[in-house]
């Protein structure tokens, strides 16, 4: 079996542990052993991101924009084969895996150019005679701590504009994915990135992550992860006075309004609430519906969701793939039980499947009769669970979907302009769509939250040069 090694100061390192990565869709597939570092590991990374940072910062903006796009071009050059051992790892179907490998390539041709869209400005003073530019700077070490969900894609946003603005990285991913990681660094590492700019360190979060966490070499943290490791990351940097960035859950509603497209309601909601297994923060796991759309509502929902084929990540028409592994799928049928003993009714699904290979395959599942106080409107499942709240008019679902402590995404189906525009000003949530599912940005724009969703400046976009850069303002006395 392969073994995949950590990438420190240029080098490809080993170390005492590894762990087998094994495929949700086919327990008896390992596709790869992956490198487990220990403390010093992370630490002889941090400190090589530190020696790198001085010369790397001093780079013309065409030498990181060359290095990106290359880096770009091959991602989108083998998003097959890429997209291929993503959807083997994480479970995703085999075309999302390629359209993710896709948005990972194109987010390194985009921030490739940014390189060279970094501008300042001139203030004009209030004394005479002394000039004011502001301008900005990179920060120095960065850590990027990624989660499981979005195995290539998260972890490019984060890196991508981490490098391009001047800064070094350390890259921890997550402990149940480690091969579309370790694809993505191998690539960076032969278009032309000087030993010790881009260090990955693949292991546990209470060790790498918290060494990480610790240094005072590091100058900031890009997480995206659970709320309560969100709290502990908050909490690590502000203690040290460290730049920090958090994107955590979401418990996002969809509402549908007597006058929507019925069927463009009902693919919004299984799109956003199901697909990718649910394992998406930005999933539609509340689904407010206006009562004389409601019934139909259900029973074409409902229709849906048994046409669905689950199945192996890689088969031919498969549209949701495995729950990444034995804990979460331990987890979503924990939250089924609560919504039974909540008194919401199952309306379909919710159950293990079996498949031709022995995976961790669960049938979608759609609760109805629920009330938005209930634990499985309150709590983010992270799973393909979701739950029908039945309202009588437009104010009562407003009040519904902004009563919760996340803010990540929300939309709404109608076929009103008033209510499109009166819900996207009024909806308590960072990103707002009409007509669309909660799930799916572009690459080019901003991502993030409100509340407990999200802290810090947006990701994606021309956004991040907020979070990866420091703002400087410089005074000169000309006379």
């Amino acid at each position: 079996m392969t073994l995949h090694k950590n990438f420190i100061n240029g080098e490809w390192v080993g170390s005492d542990h590894a762990k087998d990565n094994i495929n949700p869709s086919d327990l008896s597939d390992i596709i790869g052993s992956y490198t487990q570092a220990n403390a010093a590991d992370a630490e002889a990374a941090i400190a090589a991101a530190k020696a790198a940072f001085p010369a790397w910062a001093a780079t013309t903006p065409q030498q990181r924009a060359d290095i990106l796009e290359a880096a770009g071009v091959e991602l989108l050059a083998r998003k097959d084969e890429i997209g291929k051992l993503l959807a083997r790892e994480e479970g995703k179907p085999l075309a999302n895996g390629i359209a993710e490998t896709m948005r990972a390539g194109q987010i390194f041709k985009f921030f490739a150019q940014e390189t060279l869209r970094v501008e300042g400005v001139a203030i004009a003073s209030v004394r005479p005679g002394v000039d004011i530019t502001v301008t900005r700077e990179p920060l120095g070490v960065v850590g990027l701590i990624c989660p499981w969900n979005f195995p290539i894609a998260i972890p490019a946003w984060k890196m991508a504009p981490a490098l391009a603005f001047g800064n070094t990285v350390v890259f921890k991913p997550a402990d149940l994915v480690p091969g579309s990681a370790w694809a993505l660094v191998e690539i960076l590492s032969r278009a032309g990135l000087p030993k010790g700019v881009l260090n990955l360190v693949m292991g546990k979060g209470s060790v790498v992550g918290q060494t990480l966490l610790d240094s005072k070499d590091v100058s900031a943290i890009s997480f995206t992860g659970s709320v309560a490791t969100g709290a502990r990351v908050a909490q690590a940097c502000a203690t040290r006075g460290a730049k920090f960035q958090l994107e955590m859950g979401g418990k996002n509603p969809l509402i549908v309004l007597d006058d929507a497209h019925l069927d463009t309601a009902v693919a919004a909601a299984v799109d956003g609430a199901f697909f990718q297994t649910g394992q998406r923060c930005t999933a539609s796991s509340r689904l407010i519906v206006q009562s004389k759309l409601h019934d139909a509502f259900i029973d074409k929902t409902v229709a849906a969701l048994k046409a669905l084929k689950v199945d192996h990540a890689l088969k031919d028409g498969t549209q949701i793939g495995p729950v990444v592994d034995e804990n979460q799928l331990a987890q979503d049928l924990s939250y089924i039980d609560v919504g039974r003993h909540e008194g919401a009714e199952l309306a379909w699904g919710g159950e293990l499947l079996n498949r031709d290979t022995k995976g961790h395959y669960l049938s979608p599942a759609l609760f109805v009769n629920t009330t938005n106080k209930m634990r499985i409107n309150r709590e983010e499942i992270f799973g393909p669970v979701a739950s029908v709240i039945k309202v009588e008019s437009y104010d009562e679902a407003l009040a519904i979907a902004n009563d919760t402590s996340f803010g990540l995404s929300s939309g709404i189906c109608t076929s009103s302009l008033k209510y499109a525009n009166h819900f996207r000003k009024n909806s308590a949530a960072g990103m707002v769509m009409v007509n669309l599912p909660t799930a799916g940005v572009d690459y080019h724009v901003p991502f993030g939250g409100r509340k407990g969703s999200s802290y810090g400046p947006r990701e994606q976009g021309r956004h991040a040069a907020e979070f990866y850069t420091a703002t400087k303002t410089s005074y000169i006395n000309a006379m």
